[in-house]
């Protein structure tokens, strides 16, 4: 009765968390999320960030069951029912040739993730994650246009452009083994969510003058597909290397845009009075936009559940993406992942540092963006902790910590740089859940 009284709580909970995350506003505040459907988000729990990121070619690390979505072929490696439950924090900023630098800070509930086994050799997952987020929010000043000599051309004119939203990831997967070395899964996932843009033009110091505002929205929402295998060499019953593949599909979502257009005045406060007659709202026809195909290649090697080295490369076709027929005008990323986790002694009850995993990693990002000329880039690096708790009746425990530390854009070509620290902080559960007892 208390497992099942504690899995019906651990849903409410679950679905409780669902509708946060679905009803939230984008956490960025990156002028680089203006780029195509905003930043898209890892789909990592904080044991794979502290590593660098690699996921490919992992499934239990230091014998401990994790959720790894980014290759549904490691469910099959689950032989516990296993919670993950995800923390975020990002700190970033931004500096630009001749501004002055901007810092911003942002918090969110990141994921819920669930995973049963069904088999000794196969697991079902489901759960909710980010899948890309807009947050942007900058201004363009010109001074005396001067194209006509009217007041308004000789006036400053304020540009400004903001953007939010965000696209979330509702997942259900399964994965399995065939034979002792060959893991196959699959994921089908729902991908929904609304992204805004708005762009204003103001004369300030115009007495009079008409200023404009135009918003634009997409609400987005549609299937797509991950799949991978991974196939492991043994060496010994405890040494093992793991090639891994896995793949998003470059399917179609549906989307439908709608725009509004207004006039307004600023008083004498500056604030906005519109025009009732001077707003234009329409809505577009639905179409479609299209994602691209993201393939996924890494290898790991891992040695009596204590030490695991590993890399990822991946290579996402962002050249293909376009929304309502219009190309976005991106291009194809490639992105490098290494890492490793260490823990001294899994089994000691003596020396609890001996039990944590520590955890390292580094990764370089070739962005799809190419802007001014530059193709932007991404380095970091990664550190980690997995702090196992005190396990109770068969129930495992661990929170684990990691930290990414880095930089993506540049100061050349009239580029912002950025440097950020994203925190995650994650718990995990490990549990018999759905076991039969036998009674005398």
């Amino acid at each position: 009765m208390i497992k099942y009284t504690r899995f019906f709580i651990t849903l409410l909970l679950a679905v409780a968390a669902f509708s946060a995350h679905a009803q939230s506003t984008a956490t960025s505040s990156s002028p680089y999320s203006r780029y195509g459907i905003g930043d898209i988000d890892p789909q990592l729990m904080g044991q794979n960030i502290g590593m660098g990121g690699i996921a490919v070619a992992t499934n239990r690390i230091s014998l401990f069951n994790n959720i790894n979505v980014i290759n549904p072929a490691s469910y099959g490696a689950i032989n516990l029912t296993t919670i993950d439950v995800g923390l975020y924090a990002n700190f970033l900023n931004l500096s630009q040739t001749g501004s002055a630098s901007q810092k911003n800070s942002n918090f969110r509930l990141n994921h819920i993730a669930f995973a049963i086994p069904t088999s000794k050799r196969s697991a079902l997952s489901f759960g909710l994650l980010p899948y890309s987020e807009r947050g942007y929010n900058f201004k363009k000043t010109v001074n005396k246009l001067g194209t006509s000599g009217s007041p308004a051309d000789t006036n400053v004119t304020n540009y400004s452009y903001s953007g939010d939203g965000s696209l979330s990831k509702a997942y259900l997967g399964y994965g399995f083994g065939i034979g002792k070395h060959l893991l196959l899964g699959a994921n089908v996932s729902y991908i929904f969510g609304n992204i805004k843009d708005i762009a204003t033009t103001e004369i300030p110091g115009l007495a009079g003058a008409i200023n404009s505002k135009i918003e634009s929205s997409n609400a987005i929402g549609g299937i797509n597909y991950d799949y991978g295998l991974q196939y492991s060499f043994d060496f010994s019953e405890t040494k093992h290397l793991v090639f891994g593949y896995s793949a998003s599909a470059g399917t179609k979502l549906h989307t439908q845009s709608s725009f509004i257009v207004s006039q307004y005045f600023n008083d004498a406060n500056g604030n906005q009075d519109i025009a009732a007659d001077s707003v234009v709202s329409t809505t577009g026809p639905k179409s479609k936009l299209k994602l691209p195909q993201i393939n996924r290649f890494g290898i790991s090697f891992q040695s009596d559940g204590k030490f695991l080295v590993g890399a990822d490369y991946s290579m996402g076709k962002w050249s293909d993406l376009s929304i309502a027929g219009v190309n976005q005008g991106l291009q194809d990323s490639k992105t490098f992942n290494i890492g490793g986790s260490y823990t001294p002694n899994i089994s000691t009850i003596r020396n609890y540092l001996a039990t944590v995993d520590y955890r390292i990693g580094a990764i370089y990002d070739q962005t799809y963006m190419h802007i001014n000329g530059t193709t932007i880039k991404r380095y970091a690096g990664t550190v980690g902790v997995g702090l196992p708790l005190r396990s109770n009746n068969g129930s495992y425990y661990k929170i684990n910590i990691a930290a990414e530390i880095g930089q993506r854009g540049s100061l050349v070509n009239g580029l912002v740089k950025e440097n950020y620290v994203n925190i995650h902080l994650g718990f995990t559960l490990n549990d018999k859940w759905f076991t039969k007892y036998k009674f005398d």
